[in-house]
């Protein structure tokens, strides 16, 4: 094991994965830059055959995205921001959706989209919208939401050398965090979610960057006699429904922590999961911790009222704990 920074152990992975694959191409949105610190070193290393900045033209980028891996190359997408998914969204929702289906198989589209999401910087609304629900609605893409260095690494790999267009999304503010990656080749399957902190009397699923302040959370909690397992999903599609089940299953109670809009959130989802499926095991209402339904400001103060934090994610908890059916 290895102490990194989260976004450098998603630029080993994409330094690793354009030497063992020379089919491999990256480019997007100042890529050479690497604004983000994700792409940093790569033209210097690979050159500007396999990295290329691209024109700010997302309608574009998606496009030529699905043209390069329909013709045989394995891609990886920078769009920066994922508010920018809406102005590339026919490429993804007409073509990267359905052209396996369309195809009857015949067609594999080995596409990586990387995207920042989510608030807390004062990025103003049209840098930090939480999109992933967008994309989970669409069939045929995968998304990804790691929250930690070794799966940064881990599920950015797996996408890469995967068939299935896929969407890995990097928490806004995020990457300068530190942790342990291991050594050698490291991959993380997808659908497969890990229990973050294991608890007795309530499930919190936290979806990405949501997972922080929710381990604050049950960690003040815990002072009040309450106790918390806390699932971190690592991908929304696949989702692993089995371990959020199974937690409920010994819990009977469900908080889903999302950084997305309310309506139609992915905490939307997998309450609706957990209804279907584990109604028989809840012992109190399903209650979901989200950003209301409107875009995020960019008064830094405003933005911290909006986004969910630990305070908010507690009073939750509490409310579940307290409550429960006739």
């Amino acid at each position: 094991m290895a102490r990194k920074r989260l976004i450098t152990a998603i630029n080993e992975a994409l330094v690793e994965e354009l030497e063992r694959d020379p089919k491999l191409i990256v480019f997007g949105e100042d890529v050479e830059l690497a604004i983000m610190g994700d792409t940093r070193g790569l033209v210097e290393r690979f050159g500007r055959d396999r990295i290329r900045n691209s024109p700010i033209c997302e309608q574009t980028l998606t496009g030529m995205a699905v043209g390069l891996a329909s013709a045989g190359y394995r891609v990886v997408l920078h769009l920066m921001f994922n508010n920018f998914i809406y102005t590339g969204m026919d490429a993804i929702g007409n073509q990267m959706a359905k052209l396996r289906l369309m195809t009857g198989g015949q067609m594999e589209l080995p596409i990586t989209v990387v995207a920042g999401y989510g608030g807390g910087n004062s990025n103003a609304a049209q840098h930090s919208d939480t999109a992933y629900s967008v994309l989970m609605n669409l069939g045929g893409i995968q998304v990804a939401v790691p929250t930690n260095s070794a799966d940064a690494k881990g599920l950015f790999k797996t996408a890469v050398r995967g068939a299935t267009p896929t969407f890995f999304l990097e928490a806004a503010g995020r990457g300068g965090e530190m942790g342990e990656v291991p050594d050698g080749e490291h991959l993380v399957p997808f659908g497969r979610a890990t229990v973050a902190r294991e608890g007795t009397d309530v499930t919190v699923v936290a979806i990405g960057r949501m997972l922080k302040p929710t381990l604050r959370a049950a960690k003040a909690l815990a002072g009040d006699g309450i106790s918390a397992e806390v699932i971190d999903p690592r991908t929304l599609v696949p989702f692993d429904e089995e371990t959020v089940l199974a937690s409920v299953a010994r819990t009977g109670r469900l908080v889903v922590v999302d950084e997305a809009r309310d309506r139609c959130s992915a905490a939307s989802q997998i309450a609706a999961v957990v209804a279907d499926r584990g109604f028989d095991s809840l012992r109190a209402p399903v209650r979901r911790v989200t950003v209301p339904d409107v875009a995020l400001p960019y008064a830094s103060n405003a933005e911290a009222a909006l986004i969910p934090g630990p305070e908010r994610i507690a009073e939750a908890v509490r409310s579940v704990t307290e409550k429960q059916f006739a």
